[in-house]
């Protein structure tokens, strides 16, 4: 089980870190025209001695000032992002990118070159649509180790991607047969046992919170 940790101040030395990690989101990089922007996360977070650790970080388009999606801005924006492994205690590394078709090119060559810049033995992971789990192999080949299936806020999918898992179904795409995202306030009712489970909470984490989604998940 993996606890996000967001853009605030969180204190999580109630969790076990036997059974619990953290993804720690450390910037967000904004794509504005040429440029990428790097948003470095000022808030602290608390975590019990020897928490296993990931660090994430989030891709924003600005609306305003469409990006290039270069070549050369997808090169600078890995490079930024390489260093999330530098991160005391980091054991691997995760991008949350919702990037649409005309974007799919741009996040690949961000991956590939992400993925040269890293060190070999550092895990890759990205969150996921629904839709690209289920019957869009637009991720296949791309250079992670896992894709986590991001099971709230939806939109559209949510209905069908539901059904499916309810009945006993699993996603179409093996990268995202590893681990689930859920959130504490959208809960699915039915998971694949076995899998990695990431847990987004909207509000800042308390020890309820966490107890009542691991008693509902267990």
């Amino acid at each position: 089980m993996i606890v996000w940790a967001w853009q605030r101040p969180e204190d999580l030395s109630f969790i076990n870190p036997r059974r619990v990690g953290v993804s720690y989101l450390l910037k967000t990089i904004q794509l504005n025209g040429d440029a990428v922007f790097v948003q470095p996360n000022l808030n602290g977070l608390k975590v019990p001695a020897g928490t296993w650790v990931m660090a994430c970080a989030r891709i924003e388009i600005d609306s305003g000032s469409p990006p290039s999606l270069s070549p050369q801005q997808a090169r600078e924006a890995a490079s930024k992002l390489a260093s999330l492994a530098e991160l005391p205690d980091a054991k691997a590394v995760q991008i949350d990118f919702d990037a649409t078709a005309s974007q799919r090119d741009f996040y690949r060559d961000l991956l590939l070159e992400l993925r040269r810049r890293l060190p070999r033995s550092f895990p890759l992971s990205i969150t996921a649509l629904g839709s690209w789990c289920m019957g869009d192999d637009w991720i296949s080949h791309l250079p992670i180790d896992e894709a986590v299936p991001m099971l709230f806020r939806m939109g559209p999918d949510r209905a069908s991607i539901l059904l499916r898992l309810e009945a006993g179904g699993d996603f179409e795409e093996p990268l995202c047969r590893q681990s689930a995202g859920i959130s504490t306030d959208e809960l699915v009712p039915q998971l694949l046992p076995g899998r990695r489970l990431y847990i987004f909470n909207p509000e800042v984490w308390t020890k309820a919170t966490f107890d009542k989604v691991v008693i509902i998940k267990e």
